[in-house]
C-alpha cells in the first residue's frame, strides 16, 4: 500500500553526518574531563536529542556537560558540516521521484537541521516540512516526534513510513505505529555493534542504497 507520508530522519539518512557528530561529541566529552569510546557513543547516544545525551552522560557516566561545553561543540560541529558534510548518495535524485509527501523528523535542533540540509543542497527539496525534537515533550525513542510530524502533515500514523538509521529512531517509529525502514548506507553504518542492534530492532526492511527506496515504498 502506498503510504500517505514518508518521514526521514536527518543525520545518517539524508546527510552523512553521524561520524562527524560523534567526533564532535567525543571532543566535548573530553573537554568536560570525561572519556567514552566511539562504540559507547554510538550505543548510547545515536539518534537521541542533546537534552537526552546530557542526561545520560550525567546519570550513567557522571560527566557534567555545561552550556559552555555545548556551545563550543556546536561551533565545532558547524565547522565540520561546512567543510566536510555530504548528502547521502542518491538522496537528491530520489526525493523528487517518491510520489508521496515527505518530511524530516530529527533529534537535532531546527537550526542544525536547516544548516545540514542547506550545505548539502537538500533544503529546497524538504523545507518547510522540518520537525525537531525540541517541538515535543519527549525525544526518541518515545514516539512523540513522529506522531507530531504525522499530525502536522495530515497523515494517519499507520499509513506512514519512517526511514531511520538508529535503534532509538526505529523504536520511536514502532511505538508510533508506523512502518520503519532501517538505512545502513551512511559512513558510520559499518560499525558491527550498531549493525547488530539495528537488526535486533526488527525494522520492516534494512537497506544500504538510498536509490532502492522508491521500489521499497512502492512494493
Amino acid at each position: 500500500m502506498t503510504p500517505e507520508l514518508v518521514i526521514f530522519d536527518c543525520d545518517g539518512v539524508l546527510v552523512d553526518s553521524e561520524a562527524l557528530s560523534v567526533s564532535a561529541l567525543l571532543g566535548m566529552i573530553s573537554a568536560a574531563g570525561g572519556s567514552v569510546s566511539e562504540d559507547t557513543a554510538y550505543e548510547h547516544f545515536l539518534g537521541k536529542s542533546m537534552k537526552s545525551v546530557r542526561e545520560i552522560l550525567l546519570r550513567d557516566f557522571t560527566i557534567d556537560i555545561t552550556d559552555v561545553h555545548l556551545t563550543d561543540m556546536r561551533v565545532e560541529l558547524m565547522r565540520k558540516f561546512r567543510e566536510e558534510l555530504k548528502p547521502i548518495p542518491g538522496i537528491g535524485d530520489i526525493l523528487p521521484r517518491l510520489g508521496v509527501p515527505c518530511c524530516v523528523a530529527s533529534s537535532g535542533t531546527l537550526d542544525r537541521i536547516r544548516y545540514a540540509l542547506d550545505v548539502t543542497g537538500l533544503l529546497g527539496l524538504l523545507e518547510p516540512h522540518l520537525f525537531s525534537a525540541a517541538m515535543v515533550a519527549r525525544g526518541k525513542p518515545a514516539p512523540d516526534l513522529f506522531l507530531h510530524a504525522a499530525a502536522a502533515m495530515g497523515a494517519h500514523p499507520g499509513n506512514c513510513i519512517v526511514v531511520e538509521d538508529s535503534p532509538a529512531g526505529i523504536a520511536a517509529a514502532r511505538a508510533a505505529g508506523m512502518r520503519v525502514f532501517a538505512f545502513t548506507g551512511g559512513s558510520h553504518a559499518g560499525n558491527p555493534a550498531l549493525k547488530a542492534r539495528l537488526a535486533s530492532s526488527e525494522p520492516d526492511f534494512i537497506f544500504a542504497d538510498m536509490r532502492q527506496l522508491p521500489d521499497l515504498i512502492a512494493g
